[in-house]
């Protein structure tokens, strides 16, 4: 950390869509006046060192609508060592329950409540209920079938694979459903995962969900006990989500991440990433290209 300068603000674009230009890094340097901006990666991601936290608003009209993402956090203890992450939306692409709704000719009728409960107008839990309870005696082969349709998010591996490696903790927490958080968890290499379980009779769903309901509260709940169970503080540790089941989760955490979020999230977040991947994580820790492991 140089000397005097207590704040870092990171600028990344996204992976072979763009280039970081030194006129946009310039722009941004002289409206916060910070350092030398140091390369993380050439053309993708650089740091400005900052003696205080930048104003936010003068940051992104100095980027005047540019597709770049801009995170400013403390330099000192920016490596953290817990990962809390959501699952649908943020560690793959979609929303599994509304792609299993697909099966049962109701994606349209449910993914609106999915968008409502997820921009925080409706309770999380009453919501769950009733996209679940219209799916009652679908096959339980759908949940297969939609598992297919799932995809990571690009830069989900490396996020998992390159703090793991560095000695973090990464855990999935979601609002979603078991049987899709364990095949994830597995594909991304996370330590844990923790979400809500559909129930069946052996051959159909029954349109419940088992109690008690992995919602909001819970998602901050698993975040202090997970760092206190290692010792650490919120400050080391980082959260990610889209959703407003996630904000509390978000807020508490050292770094807080609104992924591609709703609209409710992203006013509220104090870290956003809008344009770029998950490895946009990575480096708004201070990662370098070089330190990132791919997984």
């Amino acid at each position: 950390m140089m000397r005097g300068m207590r704040y870092t603000l990171t600028l990344i674009v996204p992976r072979g869509a763009a280039t970081l230009s030194a006129a946009a890094i310039a722009r941004v340097r002289d409206a916060v006046r910070g350092s030398v901006p140091d390369i993380l990666a050439p053309g993708e991601a650089v740091d400005i060192a900052l003696p205080g936290p930048p104003d936010m608003a003068v940051v992104r009209a100095a980027l005047d609508s540019a597709a770049i993402d801009a995170i400013a956090t403390p330099s000192e203890g920016r490596r953290k060592a817990l990962l809390v992450a959501d699952m649908d939306s943020t560690i793959v692409t979609g929303e599994t329950l509304d792609e299993l709704a697909d099966f049962a000719g109701l994606k349209p009728r449910i993914a609106e409540i999915t968008a409502r409960a997820m921009n925080g107008e409706l309770d999380f839990k009453a919501a769950l209920r009733e996209r679940v309870g219209m799916l009652k005696g679908l096959p339980i082969a759908a949940l297969e079938q939609t598992w297919q349709r799932i995809r990571l998010t690009p830069g989900a591996r490396e996020l998992v694979a390159t703090m793991r490696a560095h000695g973090a903790f990464a855990v999935l927490v979601s609002g979603g459903f078991s049987f899709f958080t364990s095949r994830v968890a597995a594909l991304c290499g996370l330590d844990q995962h923790r979400s809500n379980v559909l129930m069946d009779d052996g051959s159909v769903l029954t349109g419940r969900v088992a109690e008690p309901i992995l919602d909001r509260d819970t998602k901050l709940a698993t975040l202090i006990q997970l760092a206190a169970e290692r010792g650490l503080p919120l400050s080391a540790t980082l959260a990610v989500g889209d959703g407003a089941n996630d904000l509390d989760m978000l807020r508490a955490a050292g770094l807080g991440v609104a992924f591609r979020a709703k609209p409710i999230v992203a006013a509220a977040a104090d870290a956003r990433v809008d344009h770029t991947d998950l490895r946009a994580l990575l480096f708004a820790q201070g990662y370098r290209a070089s330190d990132i492991v791919t997984g």
